[in-house]
């Protein structure tokens, strides 16, 4: 049972993997939120933050990192980020650091993506700062630490961590006594759901809704009634959100903290923050009386910010450790009254409300024949493709019987060449024979030469010795005739 269990996990855990991969390979915009979104940002978190020396997310990592460069000015600097995506933040980081005078400095850039930071390294490449980045593909559940680091920066990248105690182990472990940690992200309910006390204020808000504000378009889907949608259960979109915050106080220390946010988020989000028009008044105060909520029961203690920013360190010169998130393990709201409705906070008229329903069906058409276009076309290519699958079988097939006939060819080859090898291998002791024999009698008839040779000078000496004898007495009588006749 427990191998099961193991097997199954480890198959869960690849499939989100897999799904985090495929979400974000084709994401160039990762930040790309709807209008209302920036309303509500720039008009109440931004003031916010001006207050503490920066305007945005952005700001105060380029804050922190140059503080580090001020201390350690002159000296090599090693900076991390953790799940950097895109890396279009560490990228404006590199450029401002440059500008500004500093140029020893390395941003090592963690991402499960590849396909992001591929593009990430094109773009470090194009601005001219790609001497001051590094791209490295790795898990950051199973990511090792290999150096010390000046600083760590995580932009809305811990929410996606299922394994936050071995990734804050592996940060407090290769974070220089004297660096920090600089975070932007969420830290509310695990999967970004809601805790029910503030589920409960959302369906009250959300009655005050038209319906043309209702559609989600994300999901493609009208919620008469807010549903509330556990984002973490394919990929690991706030698996641990709830953690981050607990986690962090057992390991840091906050030198700085600022939380903000809850019941706003779905209102502002990618889900139902399209339907809101910054330019119309109404949407404007909606959005605003939502802030002033938040902003109240944060302040009662009823509800605990959803968003953080905030810089820790390892050392004991921090603020006061901040609370966790409320928790709270009480039961779901009671379901709103029979209307789920509240007609008189509508200023639209029901004309505007059939328009605005009629473009969201006329949108929805739209995208259904868009839809279905893409699915016949798709089709097309899979028709297409079959058959060249086909085709592609049939020659392999072809290819498979030719090679079978090549084989058997072969095979006959291969026995007809030891047949012949066999017949040149007796042919080839026959020769040797044949030339041991004819070199034997080579030898004989040298031999035998050698002594024709012989008997021939002896046969010429023997008749040249005999010659000489035989006119000796012809001499002698030459001699005696020639005297008498004197």
């Amino acid at each position: 049972m427990d191998s099961e269990i193991s097997l199954s996990g480890v198959s869960r855990y690849e499939s989100r993997i897999s799904s985090e991969i495929d979400i974000y390979r084709d994401c160039i915009d990762v930040h790309n939120l709807p209008p209302i979104f920036h309303y509500w940002s720039n008009r109440h978190v931004r003031p916010m933050l001006e207050r503490h020396g920066f305007s945005d997310p952005a700001g105060l990592f380029q804050m922190a990192f140059e503080n580090q460069c001020a201390k350690y000015a002159g000296k090599a600097l090693s900076f991390l980020s953790v799940g950097s995506g895109n890396c279009d933040l560490e990228i404006k980081i590199a450029a401002r650091l440059r500008a500004t005078g500093y140029s020893d400095f390395v941003i090592e850039c963690l991402d499960l993506n590849p396909a992001m930071l591929e593009r990430g390294a094109a773009r470090a490449n194009d601005i001219g700062v790609a001497g001051n980045l590094e791209f490295v593909e790795t898990d950051l559940n199973r990511w090792v630490a290999a150096r010390e680091y000046h600083a760590v920066m995580a932009d809305q990248s811990l929410h996606h961590v299922l394994e936050l105690e071995w990734l804050f182990g592996q940060i407090t472990r290769s974070l220089r006594p004297d660096g920090v940690f600089v975070i932007s992200d969420m830290i509310g309910r695990n999967g970004h759901l809601r805790w029910p006390e503030a589920l409960a204020i959302v369906q009250e808000f959300w009655k005050k809704l038209p319906p043309a504000y209702r559609f989600n378009c994300r999901s493609t889907r009208y919620e008469a009634l807010f549903e509330d949608a556990d984002c973490s259960t394919e990929s690991f979109e706030g698996i641990r959100a709830q953690d981050i915050l607990p986690l962090l106080t057992e390991r840091f220390h906050f030198q700085s903290f600022l939380g903000f946010g809850n019941v706003i988020d779905p209102f502002v989000d990618r889900s139902f923050g399209p339907n809101f028009d910054p330019a119309s008044a109404w949407d404007r105060e909606f959005i605003d009386q939502v802030h002033r909520r938040d902003e109240e029961e944060i302040a009662a203690g009823r509800l605990k910010p959803t968003h953080m920013l905030a810089i820790l360190g390892k050392g004991a010169d921090a603020i006061s450790t901040p609370a966790a998130p409320v928790q709270s393990r009480r039961s779901a709201p009671a379901e709103p009254k029979k209307s789920g409705y509240e007609w008189a906070s509508w200023p639209h008229t029901a004309q505007s409300q059939l328009e605005s329903v009629c473009r969201i069906l006329e949108n929805t058409e739209n995208r259904l024949r868009s839809a279905i276009a893409e699915m016949q076309q798709r089709e097309i290519e899979f028709q297409e493709r079959t058959a060249w699958a086909l085709q592609l079988d049939r020659r392999l097939k072809a290819a498979e019987l030719a090679l079978v006939e090549n084989e058997q060819e072969l095979l006959a080859r291969a026995v007809w060449a030891g047949r012949l090898q066999a017949e040149l291998a007796d042919r080839t002791a026959w020769a040797l024979r044949l030339d041991a024999e004819l070199t034997e009698r080579t030898d004989w008839a040298l031999r035998l030469n050698r002594q024709l040779t012989t008997m021939m000078h002896q046969t010429l000496w023997r008749r040249l010795e005999l010659g000489r004898r035989l006119r000796a007495p012809f001499r002698l009588a030459g001699r005696w005739l020639r005297t008498t006749r004197c």
